[in-house]
């Protein structure tokens, strides 16, 4: 895994030369092809050392957060263009990188909270660097504080932990029911839940998705939103005794959230806004999977989560690719895209048919797997869950009409296509997204 790491590391030097932009990014390319031969064929630890290893539920993250960092510097070329500070964007998103490399690998339980709290500091930097309005700040301190407020129980059930068990090994944790009372399991889990974010506790998601560049955007929902759900997954061999008291109140919390959440997609006016509360959305039904606690409820969280986090990044570069044409994320501006950016027209089809689960996308197995394992564990779900499922493909569907149908607004002139920079980067979400689906036996631990 060190190996990995160091050529991270090697290319933080080449940053600060202007002109190499792309020789940086064609590296990063390298390391995530590289990355991808290193799969784990037994569902073990692999690659071991001191600090780092990895399993299938880290392969899949720190491979998504290789290609998705990797895309943060392809769509961000206007930032190379206008030369905005482009050597030190260079350097956030590399350093970024290796903060969550670290983090998906670590073996330790502190190490991964170090990594853990790390990665906000180089989001906030995007934030607040290369944000657009001067709210940028209000959200900055919006996700800082939501976080970390919530995480500083975390740390201490990990020193709890490491007193009671003498170690913070991850794979040598297991259930020990005198460890775990009611405090100590809302110390543990709610730092989580505020990360994916659960409903009541996800009003720092939108702010800054609202307020953040395409980068910050598409790493916030390609990424740092799975860091909760890792969490969750990683923490539970300890909480799994006292896991089934409590399963019933995240569960129900987390999939009524969600359907308030697809009713508040329904009346927003701004792309990002609504692509932000999509993320909520599907993340409730995520949570609602892992807190099942069976194993086809966490193999399908794991799918979509995958999935969700390159769809989901896929729509912000849409948005931001009509917001660099327009100067605007207005619906009411952005609508009849199909006139003056016919190519385009495409690809916002197939990111909205995978937003809302259509096949052969990733997000069908997932959802299709969380469904069955949310109804097994209760009947009742199945009425939430009708008007969930209908929700998300209706917003999805009132953003992709709304956006490419209608009359367009009359303020705008131009006709404008896409670079191929753009298709490649909307190609390279869009085909993994749809590939991983032939060799579904990873996704879903059937190795």
């Amino acid at each position: 895994m060190l190996k990995f790491l160091c050529f991270l590391i090697f290319l933080i030097p080449l940053c600060f030369y202007s002109g190499l932009w792309w020789l940086v990014c064609s590296m990063m390319f390298f390391v995530s092809f590289l990355y991808l031969f290193f799969f784990p064929y037994f569902f073990c630890w692999g690659g071991l050392g001191y600090i780092f290893g990895c399993d299938l539920i880290s392969y899949g993250l720190v491979l998504l957060s290789l290609w998705i960092c990797v895309l943060m510097v392809l769509a961000s070329e206007s930032v190379f263009r206008l030369s905005y500070f482009s050597g030190f964007f260079l350097f956030v998103v590399i350093v970024l990188t290796i903060l969550l490399y670290c983090t998906f690998s670590s073996i330790s339980l502190l190490s991964f909270y170090i990594f853990f709290e790390s990665s906000l500091i180089p989001t906030l930097f995007l934030i607040l660097g290369w944000g657009y309005q001067p709210e940028r700040v209000q959200a900055g301190v919006y996700l800082l504080f939501y976080t970390l407020l919530a995480s500083l129980p975390l740390l201490v059930g990990i020193l709890f932990i490491y007193n009671s068990l003498g170690s913070l090994c991850l794979f040598t944790l297991s259930g020990n029911s005198s460890l775990v009372g009611g405090l100590f399991y809302l110390c543990m889990v709610f730092a989580f839940l505020v990360k994916m974010p659960m409903f009541m506790v996800h009003l720092w998601l939108p702010k800054a998705h609202v307020e953040a560049p395409v980068s910050g955007s598409m790493i916030l929902a390609g990424v740092l939103l799975k860091l909760g759900g890792y969490g969750l997954l990683r923490a539970f061999p300890v909480l799994f005794s006292f896991g089934f008291k409590f399963g019933v109140v995240w569960v129900t919390l987390s999939l009524v959230g969600g359907l308030f959440v697809s009713l508040f997609c329904m009346r927003q006016t701004d792309l990002k806004s609504l692509i932000a509360y999509s993320s909520v959305a599907h993340m409730s039904m995520v949570i609602g999977g892992i807190m099942t606690l069976n194993y086809w409820g966490v193999c399908s969280s794991f799918a979509l989560m995958v999935a969700h986090g390159l769809c989901s990044s896929g729509l912000f570069c849409l948005s931001n690719i009509s917001y660099e044409r327009f100067s605007s994320r207005s619906l009411l501006i952005n609508s009849g895209l199909i006139n003056l950016m016919p190519s385009m027209a495409m690809w916002w089809f197939l990111l909205s048919s995978c937003n809302m689960a259509a096949p052969p996308s990733l997000n069908l197995l997932g959802e299709i797997g969380l469904l069955s394992s949310l109804v097994s564990w209760s009947w009742c779900l199945m009425f939430v869950l009708i008007f969930l499922s209908f929700f998300s493909a209706a917003y999805t569907l009132y953003l992709y009409s709304y956006s490419q149908h209608g009359s367009i607004y009359s303020g705008v002139y131009s006709c404008s296509l896409g670079y191929v920079r753009e298709f490649l980067l909307l190609f390279l979400h869009w085909f993994p997204l749809n590939l991983i689906i032939l060799k579904v036996d990873v996704s879903v631990f059937w190795v």
